[in-house]
């Protein structure tokens, strides 16, 4: 079943230093991009991190220090990328917890600033979960009928994860086949920021989620503690996560105005 669309979509996988999404940077990138019409176009690039590339993660996709070391890093390819996703939903295998957020702390480092407020996102794994919970090799072979060949490469791996979303789609009739239906199928729990550190109460306001104020509005800490907004731009938290609490606290400050 090939997808409906209101507007491209973009899958892609990342492949890393690490899993650390504040610490860690991109090793590799693919993008394999949906038009409605039904045209496509795809795009792969090794991404020098500027950083060692422990041997641990070398031996799970392969890519060494030396296969990098003269390619592009990704501040030099921030702006290629977000105009290859700029117009688009985007799509991945756990890319709500991991694709997503690393890629936006890459592109606010990079200076290109970058939300999800005029996009949604599918995370392809959380339908396999929901439904069967198996890994992406075996969602393939699963949905597909075929084995997952390169597997950690992320061109293979953002191919396969489109290939499984259309099967998915045809072997589950629960599923609508729409973007935005799919997004709120595989949200798994709904946060201000791509790491979960504020979330949502009842009645829409954010929250922190973690520490000493966990449960507690966050403008309310803010007015009672001033302080711990510094502490959190000081602290090695995501740059995502302080872009938010950032636009939180101008926004409070514009509604005295």
């Amino acid at each position: 079943m090939e997808l409906k669309l209101n507007k491209p979509i973009c899958f892609f996988d990342l492949e890393t230093t690490g899993i650390e999404v504040a610490k860690d940077r991109i090793v590799e990138i693919s993008i394999f991009k949906v038009f409605p019409n039904g045209n496509k176009e795809s795009k792969t690039w090794l991404v020098n991190p500027e950083m060692p590339i422990p041997a641990v993660t070398t031996a799970v996709h392969g890519i060494t220090n030396e296969k990098v070391a003269n390619e592009p890093t990704f501040k030099e390819l921030a702006q290629q990328v977000y105009n290859m996703i700029k117009d688009s939903d985007l799509g991945g295998f756990n890319s709500d917890r991991f694709d997503i957020p690393l890629l936006a702390e890459e592109l606010l480092r990079a200076g290109v600033d970058f939300d999800m407020k005029s996009r949604v996102s599918v995370d392809v794994q959380t339908i396999f979960h929901k439904m069967e919970e198996r890994t992406l090799g075996a969602a393939l072979k699963f949905y597909c009928g075929k084995p997952l060949e390169n597997a950690h490469s992320a061109e293979a791996d953002t191919m396969a994860t489109y290939e499984i979303l259309k099967a998915q789609l045809d072997r589950y009739p629960d599923l609508e086949n729409d973007m935005k239906s799919l997004s709120e199928f595989t949200t798994r729990k709904r946060s201000a920021d791509f790491a979960g550190f504020i979330g949502y109460d009842k009645d829409e306001n954010e929250i922190f989620t973690f520490g000493k104020h966990k449960g507690a509005k966050v403008e309310t800490v803010f007015d009672n503690e001033p302080g711990y907004f510094g502490w959190i731009q000081n602290a090695d938290f995501p740059l995502y996560t302080k872009k938010v609490l950032t636009a939180i606290k101008l926004r409070k400050l514009n509604n005295k105005l």
